[in-house]
C-alpha cells in the first residue's frame, strides 16, 4: 500500500511539473510549438502509466487479500455433532456435485444432490456462492455496476413508477379557495434479454488436479459478459439489449452541443456541470474515453486551475471539477454529432437481473476434437428511469 500511495504522490507532482511547463510555453495564441508539444505528450503519457500502475497494483493487493483468506475451517473436538447442512442451492453437497459435473467426474453418490438444482435439459443452476463470485467478477470489469442501481427481479416486466411532474403551492387571499395541483406518474418496465457466451476447454486441462476451474471460468465469462453489459449500457438500442444512456429515445438529454465537432471547451464543460440541476451533481459522475480525457488535462478554469486532477487518495478517483471521472472503452471519440461526455447521477440507471446465471457442459459437440464446451447465459434489462438525472455533451453535427 505504501507503494501505491508513492506512486499517487508522484504521479500528482508530475502532473504540476506538466501543468508548469504547458503554461510556459504557450505563445501568446494559446498554442505549442512541435517541439514543446512533443515534450508536453511525453510528460502527459508517464502521468498515464503511472495511473495504469497504479490500477495494477491495487488489483494485485485486492487479488492476494482474497487468496490469503482461509482456503479449510479448523478442526475442533466439537462434542456437538447435531450441526444441520445449511439449505438452499449452494449446500455442500450441491457445490461438490455441480463443479464434480463440470468436471466430469459425477458419481452416483453426489447423484441425488444435484437435484437440488433443476436440471430437466441439462443444465445447472450456478450455486449461490459462485454466482455470488461471478457478480464480483463482473463488477471488476464493467464500471457501470459499480455505478447504477442494480435490482433483482423473477418473473415477468419489472414496473417501476416514476414521478413524471410535481404539483405547486400558491399564495392565496384569506379564505380563498386552494387551487388544485396534482402530481402526474409514469412509469418505466424493465424486461428481460438474454446475454450469453461459450468456451472451450480441453479435457486435460479439465483433468489436471491443479487446475482451478472455478477462477477461470468466472473471470472469463465476466470478462466477456462484463464488457457486452457496459456497451449495452452505454450504446445499447433497446433492441433485444438494454436501452443505453447514449441512446437518443430512453437516454439522457443532451446538456451542452459543442461548438466543434472535434473539440471541447472550458466552458462548455461548466456549461455542462450546470445543465446537471443541483441536487443530481452531489452524487454525479463524469463518463468519457480516453481521448476525450487528454483533451480535457488542457483545460484550465476562469482562475486559470486545470479542471482535471489526478487521485492521490487510494481507492479514490480522479476528478473534473471535483467530480469523479471513469473512462469507457465504449465512450464516443471526439468526432462530429457524437455524445463525448456523459454527467449524471447514474444510480438513476438502474439494471435488472433476472434470477441468476445459468451454467450448461456441452459433452458431445467437441468431443472429435479432445475439448468440452460450457454455455453461461444471464437475462437482464437496463433502462434510464429519470432522464432528467443525467446529462450530455454532444459535439457539433
Amino acid at each position: 500500500m505504501n507503494k501505491i500511495l508513492e506512486l499517487r504522490e508522484k504521479r500528482a507532482k508530475l502532473w504540476e511539473e506538466t501543468k508548469a511547463f504547458l503554461d510556459s510555453r504557450r505563445n501568446e495564441n494559446e498554442l505549442l510549438s512541435a517541439e514543446d508539444t512533443a515534450t508536453y505528450e511525453k510528460m502527459e503519457a508517464e502521468v498515464i502509466s503511472l495511473g495504469k500502475e497504479i490500477e495494477r497494483l491495487e488489483r494485485q493487493a485486492s487479488i492476494e487479500l482474497e487468496l490469503s483468506k482461509a482456503t479449510s475451517n479448523p478442526i475442533r473436538n466439537n462434542p456437538n455433532t447435531n450441526i444441520e447442512e445449511k439449505t438452499g442451492r449452494a449446500t455442500d453437497a450441491y457445490k461438490s456435485a455441480f463443479w464434480g459435473a463440470m468436471r466430469n467426474k459425477v458419481n452416483p453418490t453426489v447423484q441425488n444432490a444435484l437435484q437440488t438444482g433443476e436440471d430437466s435439459e441439462g443444465g445447472y443452476l450456478v450455486p449461490d456462492e459462485y454466482e455470488q463470485q461471478l457478480i464480483k467478477a463482473l463488477e471488476d470489469v464493467n464500471l457501470m455496476r459499480n455505478l447504477c442501481h442494480v435490482i433483482n427481479t423473477s418473473h415477468g416486466d419489472r414496473k417501476i413508477p416514476v414521478v413524471a411532474s410535481h404539483g405547486s403551492a400558491a399564495w392565496m387571499d384569506e379564505a380563498g379557495a386552494f387551487e388544485e395541483s396534482d402530481d402526474s406518474f409514469t412509469q418505466v418496465s424493465l424486461s428481460a434479454y438474454k446475454l450469453g457466451t461459450m468456451l472451450k476447454i480441453s479435457d486435460e486441462l479439465l483433468h489436471d488436479a491443479f487446475f482451478n476451474l472455478e477462477s477461470y471460468v468466472a473471470t472469463e465469462f465476466a470478462r466477456r459478459i462484463g464488457a457486452a453489459e457496459e456497451e449495452a449500457f452505454l450504446l445499447g438500442d433497446g433492441s433485444s439489449k438494454p436501452t443505453g444512456l447514449l441512446n437518443s429515445a430512453g437516454g439522457a438529454d443532451v446538456g451542452v452541443t459543442a461548438a466543434s465537432a472535434t473539440a471541447i471547451t472550458m466552458d462548455e464543460v461548466i456549461d455542462l456541470y450546470h445543465s446537471l440541476k443541483a441536487p443530481y451533481r452531489k452524487n454525479a459522475t463524469f463518463v468519457v474515453n480516453d481521448a476525450t480525457i487528454k483533451a480535457i488535462r488542457k483545460l484550465k478554469d476562469g482562475q486559470g486551475n486545470y479542471i482535471w486532477q489526478p487521485s492521490v487518495v487510494a481507492g479514490t478517483s480522479d476528478t473534473i471539477l471535483n467530480r469523479p471521472v471513469v473512462t469507457s472503452q465504449y465512450m464516443p471519440t471526439l468526432a462530429a454529432g457524437e455524445k463525448t461526455i456523459l454527467f449524471g447521477d447514474l444510480s438513476y440507471y438502474w439494471i435488472a437481473d433476472r434470477q441468476g446465471r445459468t451454467f450448461k457442459r456441452l459433452n458431445e459437440l467437441y468431443a472429435a476434437n479432445g475439448q468440452v464446451g460450457f454455455l453461461a447465459w444471464q437475462r437482464l434489462d437496463g433502462k434510464l428511469i429519470l432522464s432528467e438525472a443525467v446529462k450530455v455533451l454532444q459535439q457539433k453535427a
